[in-house]
């Protein structure tokens, strides 16, 4: 068993346009063989609560079950999710502080994202999450002397391809935590279908 936040981190706070308030890394003990599906969404929560891990009432671990049933998943709780092999982080460890978030910031929290990756041996998929999710997957792709992974384009149009990066499945979807969540119900949809098909070839 490996608890996360001591295996990675950031040393030297170098963004200037997030709230290092808000750092936060998974605080948990897993084995690290048993996940086969990694989900990277954007970034840490204005309230550290509301992150992945943090209790039943957070706000990420809410929506995120919502999605595993609209996926077709009759998960009742998020530790279930876990158990089906699926590990949870963000792109970015701290909180934003305004709706974007700078390439520079996503380029150096990919540093601490590609040590995270390499912990789980036996990852088969890889979730993006989001735009920010898919611009830091294709950095550490670009870092190791690879053609970026997604292709440009809109979410709409590039999330059915099928894309690889070091053999395993990468799929870009949307942002499954936030508020827009909740109120776009086509997009609620295609989060639902590409969990269910990130699950299916994870398997």
């Amino acid at each position: 068993m490996l608890k996360i936040s001591d295996q990675i981190g950031c040393l030297n706070f170098p963004c200037l346009d997030v709230q290092h308030e808000g750092y936060v890394i998974p605080d948990i003990h897993i084995d690290p063989q048993n996940v086969s599906m990694i989900m990277v969404s954007e970034a840490a929560p204005f309230v550290s609560s509301d992150y992945y891990y943090a209790g039943s009432g957070a706000a990420f671990e809410r929506t995120t079950v919502e999605a595993f049933r609209g996926a077709g998943e009759e998960a009742a709780s998020f530790k279930e999710i876990l158990e089906l092999g699926v590990y949870f982080t963000s792109a970015v460890k701290c909180a934003k502080t305004g709706y974007g978030i700078k390439a520079g910031t996503i380029r150096e929290c990919s540093l601490i994202l590609e040590e995270e990756l390499a912990l789980f041996p036996n990852t088969k998929v890889i979730m993006c999450m989001g735009d920010v999710a898919i611009k830091a997957i294709n950095t550490i792709a670009r870092r190791a002397g690879v053609e970026r992974v997604i292709p440009a384009g809109s979410t709409y149009k590039i999330r059915c391809g099928e894309y690889y990066f070091r053999d395993i499945r990468v799929y870009p979807s949307y942002l499954q935590v936030g508020p827009s969540f909740g109120i776009e119900k086509s997009k609620r949809r295609m989060i639902g279908e590409d969990i269910a098909a990130g699950l299916a070839a994870a398997k």
